[in-house]
C-alpha cells in the first residue's frame, strides 16, 4: 500500500502511543487512567488500528492485554520512531541553547563513581546547564535499557565479542584488575608480592558468581588457588572502598577506578601481577540509532578523559 493510503492518513503517532501504553500497563483500563482518556476511546483506537493493518495487535483476556507477534513487531518500530523524534526535539533545543540539554548514560557502579564521574565533572564545568542522568546497573539490565532506548549509550567493559549485531563498540582504554589495600595496610610497603601470600588476609570481595567476582575467581585459579576466605562479601564498590580505607582489608578493583581524583587517596595498588588479560572499556551504542548533540558531546569529552589511560602502564 502507498504511504498516503495506509500509513500517512490512517496510522497516527497517537495510535502507536496508545498501543504502547496499553502494552506497558497490560490493561486498557489502566492505560486509560494513565493517559487521562476514556477506555472506549482506547478500544476504538486499537480496533481501528487492527482494521487498517488487517491483523490483531493485542490479545485480551481476564489477565490483561499482551501484544501479538504483529503488535510486537509494530511496537518495535514504533519505539524507534518515538526515540528519533525525541532526539530531534533535543537537537533543536540544543541548537536554540547550545549550553543546555540532557544525556542518559548507562554504566556499572564502578565506572559510575570513577571514569564516568570524571567525564561528567569535566563537561559540567564547561556546560553547567546540561543535565546528566547516570543509570548505574548490572550488565544484563544495562543492555536491556540500551535496546529499549532508555539510555543514550553505555560506558562499559567488553567481555569477549559483542554477541548482539545491533551493538557498536568504540574503545576508550584498556583496563586491568588490581589488588588494592588501604594506605595504612602493612602490605603497601612491600615491593613485590605473590598472590598466594595473601590468601589468609582479610578480604572484602564481590560474590564469585557475579561478573566482577568471576573475574577475581579466574585470577586466583590461574595461580592454582581457590577463592580466598572472604570476611565481607559485597558487590557494592562503595562498601569495598570504605573498608579498604580502614587499612585492614584487601580487595580487587579495576585499575581505572583508582585513577581518578574523586577516589580516596587512602587506597593503594599492591605490586601484584594478576594473570588477567586487559579488559577493553568503551562506548556501546545501537548501530541504527542517531545520537543527539549532547550525547555526542559527552562522547567527545570521554575520549579526552580516556587519553591518559589509553597507553598507561598500570
Amino acid at each position: 500500500m502507498e504511504w498516503s493510503e495506509r500509513i500517512g492518513r490512517r496510522i497516527r503517532l497517537r495510535d502507536l502511543h496508545i498501543l504502547l501504553a496499553v502494552v506497558q500497563c497490560k490493561s486498557m483500563a489502566k492505560a486509560a487512567e494513565h493517559l487521562a482518556i476514556s477506555k472506549p476511546v482506547i478500544s476504538k483506537v486499537i480496533a481501528d488500528l487492527e482494521h487498517v493493518l488487517g491483523v490483531r495487535v493485542l490479545e485480551r483476556d481476564r489477565h490483561g492485554a499482551e501484544p501479538t507477534s504483529y503488535g510486537a513487531a509494530l511496537l518495535k518500530r514504533g519505539i524507534t520512531v518515538f526515540d528519533e523524534l525525541r532526539e530531534g526535539v533535543k537537537d533543536i533545543e540544543f541548537l536554540v541553547d547550545p549550553e543546555a540539554g540532557d544525556v542518559r548514560i548507562g554504566c556499572n557502579h564502578i565506572l559510575a563513581t570513577s571514569f564516568v564521574s570524571a567525564v561528567v565533572d569535566r563537561l559540567s564545568r564547561r556546560f553547567p546547564r546540561i543535565v546528566f542522568h547516570v543509570v548505574a546497573r548490572q550488565a544484563e539490565t544495562l543492555h536491556r535499557e540500551l535496546s529499549e532506548r532508555n539510555v543514550d549509550f553505555l560506558v562499559a567493559r567488553r567481555l569477549g565479542t559483542l554477541a548482539d549485531e545491533r551493538l557498536g563498540f568504540e574503545l576508550l582504554f584498556d583496563d586491568i584488575d588490581v589488588v588494592a589495600a588501604g594506605a595504612q595496610n602493612p602490605w603497601v610497603r612491600r615491593r613485590r608480592i605473590e598472590l598466594a601470600e595473601l590468601m589468609n588476609e582479610v578480604w572484602v570481595l564481590p560474590p564469585p558468581d557475579n561478573v566482577v567476582g568471576s573475574v577475581a575467581m579466574k585470577a586466583f585459579r590461574a595461580r592454582g588457588l581457590g577463592y580466598p576466605r572472604t570476611t565481607v562479601v559485597s558487590d557494592s564498590p562503595h562498601v569495598r572502598m570504605s573498608l579498604l580505607a580502614t587499612g585492614r582489608f584487601l580487595s580487587i578493583f579495576p585499575a581505572s577506578a583508582l585513577r581518578f581524583p574523586a577516589k580516596s587517596q587512602d587506597v593503594r595498588i599492591l605490586p601484584i601481577e594478576l594473570p588477567l588479560a586487559h579488559m577493553p572499556v568503551g562506548i556501546v551504542t545501537l548501530k541504527n540509532r542517531t545520537l543527539g548533540a549532547v550525547a555526542r558531546l559527552f562522547i567527545e569529552h570521554a575520549r579526552e578523559v580516556a587519553k591518559p589511560l589509553a597507553n598507561r602502564k598500570w
